[in-house]
């Protein structure tokens, strides 16, 4: 059986960010029914709805984009929190996803969401919001085990990689739990 195509999206645009490195580590422990693509989301134009109507063609990054989406069997968003929410480039990639109205890129894709910070709430807040906007986007979120990774900078060495135990567990079962909510709910 080919391994499911997930496509993931990082909240951070930051070429360093912690997200990214948790992100890769993820990659790095996934099983290999899972094929994992980073689906970059910094060179989206805001959103504006008179970029692709009465005519108009959609820019070139925004078409990119929702076909990489389009061809993902799932989708896993790592991401930082900002103000209690998500960070304006996620909320910007959603909505350029979402659109045009009825060919959402998003729908029926399974999702999983981990939150990263280096603050002790782990990305809470930012978690919950997005799972907000998954769930009127027709996505089935994975529920259990919930991921908010808190104090993420002490949890990676200089090398970027993960330096606690721990938490290498809880990602891998993670992970696992992902790949088998992607093989329950994919519908390709």
């Amino acid at each position: 059986m080919p391994a499911k195509k997930v496509a993931v999206v990082i909240g951070s645009l930051r070429k360093d960010s912690i997200n990214r490195k948790f992100a890769h580590e993820l990659i790095a422990l996934a099983p290999p029914s899972l094929e994992f693509n980073i689906v970059e989301i910094g060179e989206l134009a805001l959103y504006n709805q008179d970029l692709e109507e009465h005519g108009a063609t959609a820019p070139q990054a925004w078409t990119h984009f929702r076909q990489r989406i389009k061809e993902a069997d799932a989708v896993l968003f790592v991401t930082p929190e900002y103000n209690r929410s998500v960070p304006a480039p996620l909320k910007n990639a959603i909505d350029v996803g979402s659109r045009p109205y009825g060919d959402s890129a998003w729908s029926g894709k399974p999702a999983a969401v981990v939150s990263v910070s280096p603050g002790a709430v782990g990305g809470f807040g930012a978690n919950h919001h997005l799972r907000q906007s998954l769930v009127f986007l027709d996505m089935p979120v994975l529920q259990q085990p919930e991921a908010y990774i808190g104090g993420a900078a002490g949890l990676l060495g200089d090398d970027g990689k993960l330096n606690n135990d721990r938490t290498r567990e809880f990602l891998t079962k993670f992970v696992a739990a992902f790949a088998a909510w992607v093989e329950t709910n994919a519908k390709s």
